[in-house]
């Protein structure tokens, strides 16, 4: 079930979102929170800037840093330059933790098959439409065409239900996807926050879309931070304006004094 948006996420005050610290447990959405979104996802490119950024916190923080994405794990890998991060891949389908072990949702992988088909079969007939194939999960991206939105969401719904309630519908920033149920990016912050280096620390969510309200969720039930980037209701307990917001934030969290660190970011 999709955690419920607070209505007073839209009233926000001046107070300041605390520095990054060292013994934080750090859960990052990919597009939209560390990398802007493009119109076709395997055009996003990660700076080596940022890279460097992540690796650092990363450093400083023990290894508490996991990468919670939409995206599959081997795309994630491709994009930070083949480091192996603990990462969460397909809203939490399949999950690497930090000994690199990876453990995949049981689910009728046979069944998505023909969702694969009927997709591709779509987008041949509309231009305007991208299927990204993820392996365990199709998305319908329909970015470069938004008069397409309720067509892809329709077609999308139907698709779930010829394929069966083993698989669930979920949207985001004009993308719809096609997914096992039974995991979502909370679930994946859950089983992170189980295991070694995670476990015992304040978890922060940093994210942008929909998807990553189940992330807010789970965060704001153990007492941590939850970051919303960019506009629009959440339940998120804190607020950065956009992708440059989030990295000036970071760059607070490595190789400077904690006591004397903060950034503007506004609780909500």
């Amino acid at each position: 079930m999709k955690p419920s948006v607070d209505r007073r996420a839209a009233i926000s005050d001046a107070t300041k979102l605390p520095a990054p610290r060292s013994d934080w447990a750090y859960f990052f959405d990919i597009d939209g929170t560390l990398v802007d979104i493009a119109p076709k996802p395997w055009d996003v490119r990660l700076e080596r800037d940022l890279l460097d950024l992540i690796l650092r916190l990363f450093d400083v923080s023990a290894g508490a840093v996991a990468l919670i994405s939409g995206r599959s794990i081997v795309d994630i890998d491709s994009m930070f330059h083949g480091e192996r991060l603990p990462v969460a891949g397909q809203h939490g389908v399949e999950r690497r933790d930090s000994n690199g072990r990876t453990f995949l949702h049981e689910f009728p992988v046979e069944r998505l098959e023909a969702a694969r088909t009927r997709l591709s079969e779509v987008v041949a007939r509309h231009p305007g439409l991208l299927l990204e194939d993820k392996g365990l999960s199709l998305a319908l991206h329909y970015r470069t065409s938004p008069a397409l939105a309720s067509f892809a969401h329709q077609v999308m719904r139907t698709v779930q239900a010829e394929i069966g309630p083993d698989y669930t519908v979920l949207t985001g920033k004009r993308i719809v996807e096609i997914k096992p149920g039974g995991k979502d990016k909370g679930q994946a912050v859950d089983e992170f926050m189980a295991e070694e280096p995670f476990t015992g620390r304040l978890p922060v969510f940093v994210g942008d879309d929909t998807t990553d309200e189940y992330g807010f969720a789970v965060v704001n039930s153990l007492g941590g931070h939850s970051i919303k980037v960019g506009r629009g209701q959440s339940i998120a307990r804190w607020r950065l304006a956009d992708v440059a917001s989030v990295r000036e934030w970071l760059a607070l969290g490595v190789g400077h004094d904690e006591s004397t660190r903060s950034a503007t970011g506004k609780r909500v």
